[in-house]
């Protein structure tokens, strides 16, 4: 008998250390807003370059609470009423201790490794020249190497670059959205590359009439992809009039697709602007199905088509547009 006790106490004391080690089935956030003693701190989760609100915490005394749960670590959002836009992080089923200032400027994540190597990174990550393949390789299983891979380079690295950057992702991350998005937009990609045919939408103007790609088939046409709320899309705009205004009667035009979803602020962009071609948008910013169909993941972009409808030219901007357009004409 004294035997069967001491089994039992030690499978007890087992039973307890187990209980104590084991990975928490779901999150709590344990915040402090810095500057803000009352008010409201809101959880979102991030999709497709957009925030959507999860949750809502009241501030008390500075401090919040989240508590939930998330299939895998992903990217979130933290923010106050105040703040103009979220402050990044990576959520996962841990407890943590974040702070935040109430002024949008910065967030800190207590003893995480995972936010550690995502806000370790994330000013070099948007710099010029950054060499995203290095991350992937050092990082190939963290959903933090996928995730920039994803939001930054899809637009920026040749299509066989990419692709061999994105074949060193590892198979363990072949569930994150960030790797199936990317996956996708591979896919969209070979596409629309030059040689191909451009792929067919319809989409209406600014009328409510629906406008087909089509439709502008014989003549040389530049797919322009852009919105009022981008600014260096309305940096490239007078360039865009100078050589439609020059070439509009040699046969070519613009297509301009917006990526707006405030049809006052599109309608005032096109006028500012004074872009005197045909406008097309179903104001669903980037839910749009035709930018995504394009593979465009960043503002302004275009693809210049031939006669035939074929893609002669991709993202050609400043002098590169008229130099593609004058190389065709001369033919």
């Amino acid at each position: 008998m004294k035997h069967v006790k001491q089994l039992w106490f030690v499978l007890l004391a087992v039973m307890m250390m187990a209980g104590c080690t084991s990975k928490p089935e779901g999150y709590v956030i344990k915040g402090t807003v810095v500057g803000m003693t009352e008010g409201k701190v809101f959880l979102k989760s991030f999709r497709n370059k957009m925030f959507f609100d999860v949750d809502t915490a009241e501030v008390k005394n500075g401090q919040f609470t989240f508590e939930g749960k998330v299939g895998q670590p992903l990217l979130y959002g933290l923010e106050t009423e105040t703040m103009s836009s979220p402050l990044q992080f990576f959520l996962e089923n841990a407890k943590m201790e974040i702070e935040i200032f109430s002024d949008g400027d910065s967030l800190h994540v207590k003893d995480s490794k995972i936010n550690d190597l995502f806000l370790g990174i994330a000013q070099k990550a948007t710099d010029e020249g950054y060499n995203i393949d290095s991350l992937v390789t050092k990082y190939p299983a963290s959903p933090v190497a996928a995730f920039y891979l994803y939001r930054y380079f899809t637009y920026q690295l040749p299509l066989d670059q990419l692709k061999a950057t994105r074949a060193k992702l590892a198979p363990s991350l072949a569930s994150c959205p960030y790797v199936t998005d990317l996956d996708g937009i591979i896919q969209r990609l070979e596409n629309v590359q030059v040689g191909k045919a451009a792929p067919a939408f319809t989409l209406p103007d600014t009328a409510g009439v629906p406008v087909s790609l089509s439709s502008f088939k014989g003549k040389y046409v530049l797919v322009d992809f852009w919105a009022s709320w981008c600014p260096y899309c309305r940096r490239e705009n007078p360039n865009v009039v100078r050589v439609f205004n020059e070439y509009k009667d040699k046969n070519f035009t613009v297509l301009g697709v917006s990526l707006d979803k405030d049809k006052a602020k599109w309608m005032k962009a096109i006028a500012d602007d004074k872009l005197a071609w045909t406008h097309v948008s179903d104001l669903k910013y980037w839910d749009s199905e035709i930018p995504a169909l394009y593979a465009v993941r960043g503002i302004p972009a275009n693809v210049l088509l031939n006669p035939d409808g074929v893609i002669i030219a991709r993202n050609v901007m400043g002098e590169q547009l008229e130099q593609a357009l004058q190389k065709e004409l001369n033919k």
